[in-house]
C-alpha cells in the first residue's frame, strides 16, 4: 500500500479533527485503488456500468477522461452524474470501499497532457496526439461517499461530503426519550458497536453494519432507520 495506510490514522485525519476529509479519500482512490466501477443511466433510466480509471485529484474533485465517441460519454452529457465504487484488498474480509455519488462535468481537454503525465500506461492506449483528440476530461466537483472497511475488527465506516453538498446522516439510531435500556439490541449486534451510556443504547456508527438487526428486536420500538 506504499505509504498510505487502511486504518483511520494520520494519513485520513484531516488537521485539528477527528475524521478524515474528502481530499484524502480522493488521493486514496487515485493513488492505491484507481479502477472504479462506474454507474449512470441510459435513457430509458436503467443503470449501466463502466470500467473507469481515476486518474487525478484535488482538494474537492476527482478527474478522469473518456472518449467522446462513447455511450458512456454520452450518458454523462445527458445526465450530469455518477456514482461509482472503489475496492482494494486481497479479500473480502481483507478489504477497503470508498463509494462516490456526485455531479459531473465535462471540462474539455486542456488537463489531458498533465493526465498522461501522472498515469503514463494512458500513451500506450492513445500514442499519438492526432488520436487523443477524441478524448475529454470529466471533473466530479460535487457530492458524497462512504468509506467501509472489513479488514478492521470490528469493520470502519465513515462518511464525507465535497463540493457544497450535504452530507446524509444514514444508519440506524436509538431515540433515547424511548429506550428502555432492555439490551436486546446490545445482545444481537454482530460488530458489537451498541453499549449503554446513563442506561440507554447508543449505536457507534463508525462500527455498524446498518444490518438492522437491532430494531427488528428492539420492544420498544425506540431504534430507527434513518
Amino acid at each position: 500500500m506504499g505509504d498510505w495506510t487502511i486504518r483511520f490514522s494520520l494519513p485520513f485525519q484531516k488537521e485539528g479533527t477527528d475524521m478524515p476529509d474528502a481530499e484524502s479519500y480522493f488521493r486514496y482512490i487515485v493513488k492505491e485503488i484507481h479502477t472504479t466501477i462506474v454507474a449512470t443511466t441510459d435513457d430509458d433510466g436503467l443503470p449501466v456500468t463502466a470500467a473507469i480509471d481515476m486518474m487525478d485529484s484535488d482538494e474537492n474533485s476527482l478527474y478522469f477522461l473518456t472518449a467522446k465517441g462513447k455511450s458512456f460519454y454520452n450518458r454523462l452529457i445527458r445526465r450530469g452524474f455518477l456514482a461509482f465504487t472503489a475496492i482494494k484488498g486481497e479479500d473480502t474480509m481483507h478489504s477497503v470501499a470508498v463509494s462516490v455519488r456526485g455531479k459531473v462535468r465535462e471540462i474539455g481537454p486542456e488537463r489531458i497532457p498533465d493526465l498522461f503525465r501522472k498515469n503514463p500506461y494512458m500513451n500506450e492506449i492513445y500514442p499519438k496526439p492526432e488520436s487523443r483528440q477524441a478524448l475529454t476530461v470529466f471533473q466530479i466537483y460535487e457530492g458524497t461517499g462512504e468509506w467501509f472497511d472489513l479488514s478492521q475488527k470490528p469493520i470502519e465506516r465513515a462518511s464525507f461530503s465535497f463540493g457544497g453538498a450535504t452530507e446524509r446522516k444514514e444508519g440506524f439510531f436509538v431515540t433515547q426519550e424511548s429506550c428502555i435500556g432492555c439490551g436486546r439490541c446490545i445482545s444481537v449486534c454482530p460488530q458489537k458497536c451498541i453499549k449503554k451510556e446513563n442506561g440507554k443504547a447508543i449505536i457507534n456508527q463508525n462500527n455498524c453494519l446498518h444490518c438492522g438487526r437491532c430494531m427488528e428486536v428492539c420492544p420498544a420500538g425506540a431504534i430507527v432507520r434513518v
